[in-house]
């Protein structure tokens, strides 16, 4: 019972979280909000969570991780992609090193491998953080791309490597070649694992549905757990369920532009993942919240075991916080300038990056949901029974450097965004007009020959041909650029069961076109997500 409680409050916590931001005069960003919901809980209740760090771990980060890898823009992540590997490998490794000597050098207390797992996860991203902190002032999308990108790679790469930082500690060995295969085996696994999986799972899913037909409720089902499918199979082999559950994510993206689910079943699933993500980001703030007391009573005895003051905490976090700007600043300013410094064509003109731009890539690499989720699954004992080391502690400083680079975005953002010099980005509107145009010929095509095939024979052969053709002349305006999706809606034919069967059947072609122009690269997947979620949309009207 207690359980379930502890649930629920933490749920309503999360709900109440949206309410306040939505109150205050000034913004704030909501994780924020949702660990000081989080600390009130613990102040007025007698509850408290035990975390199981493998039970924490296996909960919150497959859901994210594979929805990340799902919805992250593929033609940003593959433009930019030279940038982003920098950024979210180079960049992580100089971290984990730099820092761990840093934080052990600093507070001797912690030992090495326990410094450097601390590195390792406070060196994951968070977009969504950026992107609601910066809601003022919009971020470039190319801008925006590269930092999702970023965030993808880096949140695997720092949780593989905080897990080998954690290996070192609970054996007391670590061999740099033996790392190094071990690595290629739960990279390579991982992803093999995840692809295998969700590929193995869409395909069973759509032979089940030629035969037997669709149900939304299964699917969306379905959809949730594949990446605990690909998570729990790649640990089961001794690989990477970090990597499956992104890589699961990624290929789900792909298999989604065969469009085998109906309209209304990816309506609703949208829905469905849209709240996972949101309770779950909510409720791992909440829960830290709940667990700060306790963790910084723990982190005040490690100070205090060293004859320091409590106000050392804080200075470690300002420390911390610092040492990660100055090496992502140093990295973005060293590996910009020599990747654009290089034109892609001869025509192209030698591009320089302001200060101003580095300084707000740098600014916005938040830590967030992921770095909490991460160092909240520090094992409790190690392998002779005794406490991990610094474990408070290190939870502590990672917490404080979160709530740190949440405070400095919010306020460092919103002045460097405003009115900031870059060059200027394609809108793809011409794109998007021939997509709209290709599908639109599409949806002629396919009701011209559903009309055929469906009045042959039949008395009333020229009532189908008039709804037909009422039909096809909305497409021709569309063509003729005299009337917009919205506008259809309110005249579309209302011509009972004929007109639903023809207009199902022309919006069928179009996202079928549409996804052919994804898989021909001559369509981002972003402005094609938005034009089939408006034709998904109408048909789960006329469905």
């Amino acid at each position: 019972m207690e359980t379930i409680t502890v649930v629920l409050l933490m749920l309503l916590a999360v709900v109440v979280s949206d309410s306040i931001i939505r109150m205050l005069p000034v913004p704030v960003p909501l994780p924020l909000v949702q660990i000081g919901l989080g600390a009130a809980i613990a102040s007025v209740t007698t509850i408290r969570v035990e975390l199981d760090p493998d039970i924490f771990f296996l909960l919150f980060l497959p859901p994210l991780l594979f929805l990340d890898g799902w919805r992250i823009p593929k033609e940003g992540l593959f433009r930019d992609k030279g940038i982003i590997l920098e950024m979210a490998l180079g960049l992580v490794i100089l971290t984990v090193v730099g820092l761990g000597f840093l934080v052990h050098w600093m507070i001797p207390s912690v030992p090495l491998p326990v410094a450097f797992a601390l590195a390792a996860i406070v060196s994951p991203t968070d977009p969504i953080a950026v992107s609601s902190i910066a809601a003022r002032v919009p971020i470039p999308s190319r801008m925006m791309h590269i930092l999702e990108g970023e965030s993808l790679l880096n949140d695997a790469s720092g949780l593989v490597c905080m897990r080998f930082a954690v290996a070192a500690m609970l054996t007391g060995s670590f061999s740099l070649s033996e790392a190094f295969l071990t690595f290629l085996w739960l990279a390579f696994a991982g992803i093999a694992i995840g692809v295998g999986v969700t590929v193995g799972v869409t395909r069973g899913k759509a032979f089940l549905t030629r035969h037997l037909g669709e149900e939304s409720g299964s699917q969306i089902l379905i959809s949730l757990l594949i990446p605990f499918g690909a998570y729990l199979l790649a640990e089961y082999v001794h690989a990477s369920g970090i990597l499956a559950a992104v890589a699961a994510g990624i290929t789900m993206s792909y298999s989604e532009i065969t469009a085998q689910s109906l309209a209304l079943t990816r309506v609703r699933r949208t829905a469905v993942w849209d709240t996972v993500q949101f309770a779950a980001n909510g409720t791992i703030f909440v829960l830290l919240g709940e667990q700060l007391p306790g963790i910084f009573s723990g982190a005040v005895e490690n100070v205090q075991a060293e004859s320091s003051s409590p106000w050392w905490l804080l200075f470690y976090v300002v420390i911390i916080y610092s040492a990660l700007g100055a090496l992502r600043f140093l990295w973005i300013w060293a590996s910009w300038r020599i990747a654009l410094a290089r034109p892609a064509s001869e025509r192209q003109a030698v591009v320089r990056p302001t200060w101003r731009l580095i300084a707000t890539m740098s600014f916005a690499g938040v830590r967030g949901a992921i770095t909490l989720a991460g160092i909240l699954t520090l094992p409790l004992f190690l392998a002779d029974g005794s406490l991990f080391p610094a474990r408070d502690l290190v939870i502590f400083l990672a917490t404080g450097v979160i709530i740190l680079s949440l405070i400095m975005a919010s306020i460092c953002l919103p002045r460097l965004l405003k009115n900031i010099d870059l060059p200027i980005e394609d809108s793809h509107q011409k794109q998007e007009d021939y997509a709209r145009i290709a599908a639109a010929e599409a949806a002629i095509m396919a009701v011209e020959r559903a009309q055929h095939d469906l009045a042959a024979g039949r008395a009333d052969a020229d009532t189908y041909a008039d709804v037909a053709a009422q039909i096809m002349e909305l497409y021709r305006k569309r063509i003729d650029e005299r009337m917009h999706l919205g506008e259809e809606r309110e005249q579309a034919a209302r011509s009972e069961e004929i007109g639903k069967l023809l207009h199902i059947t022309a919006l069928k072609a179009e996202r079928q076109e549409i996804y052919r122009l994804v898989r021909a690269r001559r369509l981002e997947s972003t402005m094609a997500t938005k034009m089939v979620r408006d034709i998904d949309l109408l048909e789960a009207r006329y469905g």
